[in-house]
């Protein structure tokens, strides 16, 4: 039994590249700083650590998110599943331009968070009546989600004098 649990392991994974649909999100995140949290005598400390993430799709738009990273050796080794404790805070940086069109719920970033199964993702919205763009943070497995989650809005305001001020509306596909 166990001689064929690698090949059905491969299978899965080559099934999963070719069902997953193309994404176009943000590159690795910028780390800003990481601050240990659970102390470990010989393997790597439990810590959180504080990126940052450009929209790639949203000139002018920044994400900063901060996430547990396990230590202990699961940590070190690359395999410990990360929990799902995950804050987002989304700022204007300056003027806010438009790449393309979007869909609501689009994915801005996304991460692994495990070996295989669980990963981290940050998802673009539109609010079209007050012209702000929703950001929401959230981790997935793929048998069962997490219902922890984070949100961030960002206004789009004029940035500098006699700015023009995009509608966010305007570049949401239907």
């Amino acid at each position: 039994m166990f001689a064929r649990l690698p090949k059905l392991l491969l299978a899965l994974l080559a099934l999963g590249v070719l069902v997953a649909p193309p994404v176009r999100a943000a590159d690795e995140p910028d780390l800003i700083f990481r601050k240990s949290t659970v102390f470990h005598w010989i393997s790597p400390n439990d810590k959180l650590a504080t990126y940052a993430v450009d929209d790639p799709l949203v000139e002018g738009v920044a994400c900063h998110f901060t996430v547990p990273e396990r230590g202990g050796f699961k940590g070190w080794l690359g395999v410990a599943e990360e929990v799902s404790d995950i804050s987002l805070a989304c700022r204007q940086m300056g003027p806010i331009r438009f790449k393309t069109k979007f869909e609501q719920g689009d994915d801005m970033f996304r991460q692994r968070r495990s070996l295989f199964f669980k990963k981290m993702q940050i998802v673009r919205g539109c609010d079209t009546r007050r012209n702000v763009l929703v950001y929401m943070v959230y981790s997935d497995r793929l048998i069962e989600g997490s219902p922890k989650n984070s949100t961030s809005t960002v206004p789009i305001m004029p940035w500098g004098t006699g700015a023009e001020v995009q509608k966010c509306g305007d570049w949401v596909t239907n």
